[in-house]
C-alpha cells in the first residue's frame, strides 16, 4: 500500500465519492425491508390504504436514490480504477526504461509484458471492486445485523452458528488458493514467452519447418496454464456450494424458529418477512466479502510482482551523474577494464582492457565469435558498466554523465538492427526529432541509402512494417546507420553494421564517414579485414583480451591472429575470383 498509494494521486476524490455512493446504496437498500414490514403489519392489517400508498411512494424514492448511488458509485469507481491502472502501468514502464540489459534479462521480456498488462489489470479490477463491494459488504452486514437485532434478538442467535462456519470456510479456501494464483501468473509468463519467441522468429520457425514442434511446445505451456487456472478457480468455485448450503440451512432454521414465534404471537409476520430479507442480505454480504478476499488473494500475488519491478534497483544508476555535463569530444579511454555479466560468474568476459583513443580517430575491432567485441563497445554508452576499472568518454568517467547526455553523445548501430512501424522519415528521425528533410537526405547519402529510398513508391514517406520486414537486410543496416548519423554524435559505433552490404558499398560508407565526420570518433566492428584495414587503430580481440593493436602494417608483422585472418580472407577472394 505504501508503494501504490502515491499512484492514486489525482483520483482520491473519485475513490472517496465511490465509497460514499456505495455506503449510501447499501443503507438505502436496507431501509426497504423495514418499509415492507410496516406495510404488512400496519397498512394491510388495518386496511389503511393511505398508509400503504405513502409507504409505497417512500419505497420508490428509496429505490431510485439507491439506483442513483449505485450508478454514481460505479462511475466513480471506474474512473478511479482506470486512472490508477494507467498510473501503475506508466510507473512500471518508466522503471523498465531505466533498466540495464542485465535487469531485463533478470525478469525476462515475457514476464515484464505480463506484469505490465495482466498483473496491472488485476490490481485495477481489485480497486474497482474494492471501492464497491469491500465497502458495500461490510455496511450491509453491520446495518442488516443491527436491523435484525432490532426485530428479534432471540432469532438473531442463529447467526452465532452460521457466521463462524462461514469464516472457517473462507479461511480454508483463501489459504489453499493463494499459492495457486502465484503459480498462475508464472504460467502466464511461460505462455507469453513462447508466443513472443515464435512471433519474433516466425521466419526461422518456418524455414526449419518447426511449426509442429512449436505448436506442441505452446500446447504444453498452455495446458500447464489451464491446469493451474482450473486448480486455482476450482477452489474458488467450490466455495459457492458451501455458501448455498449455509444460506439454505440458515433460512430453514429461521423459518422453523420464526414460524413458531409467529404462531405463538410473539412476533409479527411482517417482521419475520423483514428478518428473512435481512438474513439474506447478511449472508449475501458475507459471500460478496469472501469473494473479494479471494480476488484480493490473486491481486496480492500480482501486486508483489509489480512491486518487484518498481522496487528493483537497476544496475544502471546515475547517483554520480552531473546534470550539466555533456560529451565535449570523442576521446575514449579504457583504464584496465575487466567485465563479467554476472557478479558471481566464474569467467570474465573482458580482461584488463587498457586502450586510449583520440577524438576523430577511426578504430577497427576484429576478433572471432565470442571474443567480446560487442561487449567492449557496449561499455562506452553504458549499456553495461565495467566490473573493474573505468571507461572515460570526452575526458570524464562515463558515470559522471547522465545516461541521456552520454547516449546523446554516443550513437550506436547495434549488431541486430531494428526498425519500427512507421514511415522511413519517422524511423530516421529517431536519431533527431527536429532533423530537416535536407538533413535526412544528407545522412542517407553518407549511408548509401538515398538511392533505394528515392526509388521507393513514396520515397521517404514509404511505410516500414514492424521490424522492417519489407526491406532487405542491407537496406535495414543502411537506414540504421543514417538514423545514427542524424544525431551528429561525438562517438559513432558500428557493431558489424555493414555485414549485409557488398564491399563496394561498405567502402563508400566508410569513405563518407571519414570525409563528413572528421571530428567524430568512429568505432567499426567487422568480420572482414578489408572493412578496417585503413583505420587509424585496429584492436584484435581473442577470448576477451586484446592480443594486438596498431595499424594494418604493424599487425601484419606482429600479430599472428590478424595475419592469419587476413591471409585466409585474401585466399577466399582469390579463389572466388
Amino acid at each position: 500500500m505504501r508503494l501504490f498509494w502515491p499512484l492514486t494521486k489525482g483520483y482520491r476524490l473519485w475513490i472517496v465519492l465511490a465509497v460514499v455512493c456505495s455506503v449510501g446504496e447499501a443503507v438505502l437498500e436496507l431501509l426497504l425491508p423495514q418499509a415492507m414490514s410496516d406495510i404488512v403489519d400496519f397498512g394491510i392489517a388495518t386496511g389503511d390504504r393511505g398508509y400503504i400508498l405513502m409507504t409505497g411512494v417512500k419505497m420508490l424514492v428509496l429505490a431510485l436514490l439507491a439506483l442513483l448511488c449505485g450508478v454514481g458509485g460505479a462511475l466513480c469507481a471506474a474512473r478511479a480504477s482506470m486512472g490508477f491502472g494507467a498510473r501503475v502501468r506508466a510507473a512500471e514502464y518508466a522503471q523498465v526504461q531505466r533498466f540495464a540489459f542485465s535487469d531485463i534479462e533478470h525478469f525476462s521480456t515475457a514476464s515484464l509484458i505480463t506484469r505490465l498488462t495482466n498483473d496491472v489489470a488485476s490490481l485495477q479490477g481489485t480497486l474497482f471492486m474494492g471501492t464497491r463491494i469491500c465497502v458495500r459488504a461490510p455496511v450491509m452486514l453491520v446495518t442488516a445485523l443491527v436491523m435484525a437485532l432490532r426485530i428479534s434478538r432471540e432469532l438473531s442467535s442463529v447467526f452465532l452458528v452460521v457466521l463462524p462456519l462461514l469464516a472457517v470456510a473462507v479461511g480454508v479456501v483463501i489459504a489453499v488458493v493463494g499459492p495457486f494464483f502465484t503459480r498462475l501468473q508464472q504460467a502466464t509468463d511461460a505462455v507469453n514467452l513462447v508466443v513472443q519467441e515464435n512471433v519474433n522468429a516466425v521466419r526461422v520457425v518456418k524455414s526449419f519447418v518447426r511449426e509442429e514442434e512449436e505448436k506442441e511446445k505452446f500446447r504444453r505451456r498452455s495446458d500447464a496454464l489451464r491446469t493451474t487456472a482450473e486448480q486455482a478457480f476450482g477452489f474458488v468455485v467450490s466455495f459457492s456450494p458451501v455458501i448455498t448450503l449455509l444460506m439454505g440451512g440458515t433460512i430453514t432454521a429461521l423459518m422453523w424458529i420464526g414460524g413458531h414465534y409467529v404462531a405463538e404471537g410473539t412476533m409479527l409476520s411482517g417482521d419475520l418477512m423483514a428478518f428473512f430479507t435481512y438474513a439474506t442480505e447478511i449472508l449475501a454480504s458475507l459471500m460478496m466479502f469472501a469473494m473479494v478476499l479471494m480476488m484480493l488473494t490473486r491481486s496480492i500475488a500480482c501486486g508483489k510482482r509489480v512491486a518487484e519491478v518498481l522496487r528493483h534497483n537497476s544496475a544502471m544508476n546515475e547517483k554520480d551523474a552531473q546534470e550539466e555535463l555533456t560529451v565535449e569530444n570523442g576521446d575514449i579511454d579504457f583504464h584496465h577494464v575487466s567485465f563479467k555479466y554476472h557478479a558471481d560468474a566464474a569467467e570474465w568476459n573482458l580482461h584488463d582492457i587498457d586502450v586510449h583513443i583520440k577524438s576523430g580517430m577511426t578504430v577497427g575491432i576484429l576478433g572471432g565469435t565470442g571474443s567480446a567485441k560487442s561487449t567492449l563497445v557496449s561499455l562506452i554508452p553504458r549499456l553495461y558498466d565495467a566490473t573493474e576499472g573505468s571507461v572515460c568518454v570526452g575526458g570524464r568517467d562515463v558515470k559522471q554523465y547522465t545516461l541521456e547526455a552520454l547516449r546523446q553523445g554516443c550513437a550506436m548501430v547495434l549488431q541486430k538492427n531494428t526498425l519500427f512501424s512507421g514511415t522511413v522519415a519517422e524511423n530516421l528521425r529517431w536519431g533527431r526529432d527536429d532533423a530537416t528533410d535536407e538533413e535526412l537526405r544528407e545522412a542517407c547519402e553518407i549511408a548509401c541509402a538515398a538511392g533505394f529510398i528515392e526509388a521507393m513508391p513514396e520515397g521517404y514517406d514509404t511505410h516500414i512494417e514492424q521490424g522492417g520486414t519489407n526491406v532487405s537486410g542491407g537496406q535495414k543496416q543502411r537506414l540504421c546507420i543514417a538514423r545514427a548519423l542524424l544525431r551528429k554524435p561525438k562517438v559513432l559505433i558500428l557493431d558489424d553494421s555493414t555485414s549485409a552490404v557488398d564491399t563496394a558499398t561498405d567502402a563508400a560508407i566508410r569513405a563518407g564517414l571519414r570525409k563528413t565526420l572528421p571530428e567524430t570518433t568512429k568505432i567499426i566492428i567487422a568480420q572482414r579485414v578489408i572493412s578496417v584495414m585503413d583505420a587509424d587503430l585496429i584492436l584484435v580481440l581473442d577470448d576477451g583480451r586484446i592480443v594486438g593493436q596498431g595499424r594494418h602494417e604493424e599487425l601484419m608483422e606482429k600479430c599472428e591472429i590478424y595475419r592469419e585472418v587476413y591471409e585466409s580472407q585474401q585466399e577466399g577472394v582469390e579463389d572466388n575470383g
